[in-house]
């Protein structure tokens, strides 16, 4: 565990500030993509999106976050980063996050690692040689971490980076319950509710839709949807068995997790202590920082995003 020397920009000191910039402000970054089908064993489906590939450099595979998409300013930004570098990115999208409704009465949480699980083999199939990496961004922080930590000494990555994780989904559910954090919350409900309800308007749905507008925060709603729909008991047990914070010390791999103190999706009881760690991950805190936020220097339209130079200069180390 170290302090970082992440220091925001003058003009962006505040969490939430932090938080939206990116989506809000950002330019639009373009980017020359290829997208694939990748059927999965379960008879479902998710779709890779590559930037342009070539035969013989590292891979470095991104999972978003909650409700993220190639469409999300940082997933742009790391990808950029990642063909800066000269390195080929996959994005791997979550069930039905690309656009497209997966085929399966199922969705996706922040316990499933088993479609990252399939794609990492299917990776080391298909490119035997070639070094593989990985880096998760929230939902998709926990669900790498938690990934690491089942794989074991078995884990076939070289390294991984993980940036703003919820570490203990149930007291990142109850922050989000609180003051501005709500906002936050009342999005992203909004948007899985709308999800659910296009996915299931022409076939019976496993959930009572009737009801999803009376699950307004994350604790009814993964109790309501989340568990019944990916066969967990209940909301608890759901978090029990998915907070990747339980999972940390098995990992044997060079790891790496940026998490700012002030991140408004959680608060600093969430953290893990250095008992939970294994020596190979270093947990890099920032005082400041939001959620996926970590904007630096320069004036507003010119800013720079600090988790995408330091995740560089860690893979640049771990690639030699």
């Amino acid at each position: 565990m170290i302090k970082s020397d992440f220091k925001p920009a003058w003009w962006c000191s505040n969490r939430h500030l932090q938080t939206l910039y990116s989506a809000l402000f950002r330019t639009s970054i373009p980017l020359n993509i290829i997208n694939e089908e990748f059927n999965l064993p379960d008879g479902d489906f998710i779709d890779l999106v590559w930037t342009e590939k070539k035969e013989t450099i590292p891979i470095v595979l991104l999972l978003h976050g909650l409700e993220g998409s190639i469409n999300s300013s940082y997933v742009k930004g790391i990808l950029k980063t990642v063909i800066d570098r000269g390195w080929q990115g996959v994005l791997m999208h979550f069930r039905g996050c690309s656009g497209r409704h997966n085929r399966l009465d199922r969705s996706y949480h922040s316990g499933d690692t088993g479609d990252i699980n399939s794609v990492i083999i299917e990776l080391t199939n298909r490119y035997p040689g070639r070094k593989i990496a990985a880096i998760g961004i929230s939902l998709g922080g926990n669900v790498l971490i938690k990934y690491l930590g089942e794989q074991g000494n078995n884990c076939p990555l070289t390294a991984a980076i993980a940036i703003s994780v919820p570490f203990d989904l149930s007291i990142c559910a109850k922050e989000l319950e609180t003051g501005f954090s709500r906002i936050y919350q009342r999005y992203l409900i909004r948007s899985l509710n709308k999800k659910i309800n296009n996915k299931f308007k022409e076939k019976s749905a496993p959930i009572n839709l009737k009801k999803l507008k009376e699950w307004t925060n994350f604790y009814s709603f993964d109790h309501n949807v989340t568990a019944p729909l990916h066969g967990f008991i209940s909301v608890d047990d759901y978090y029990t068995r998915s907070s990747c914070k339980n999972f940390m010390k098995n990992i044997s791999i060079p790891t790496l997790i940026l998490q700012s103190k002030d991140d408004p999706f959680m608060n600093r009881s969430a953290l893990p202590s250095e008992d939970d760690l294994s020596k190979e991950v270093t947990l890099e805190l920032t005082e400041q920082g939001g959620h996926i936020g970590f904007i630096y220097e320069h004036t507003p339209f010119k800013a720079k995003i600090w988790s995408e130079k330091r995740l560089a200069e860690f893979f640049e180390q771990k690639f030699k």
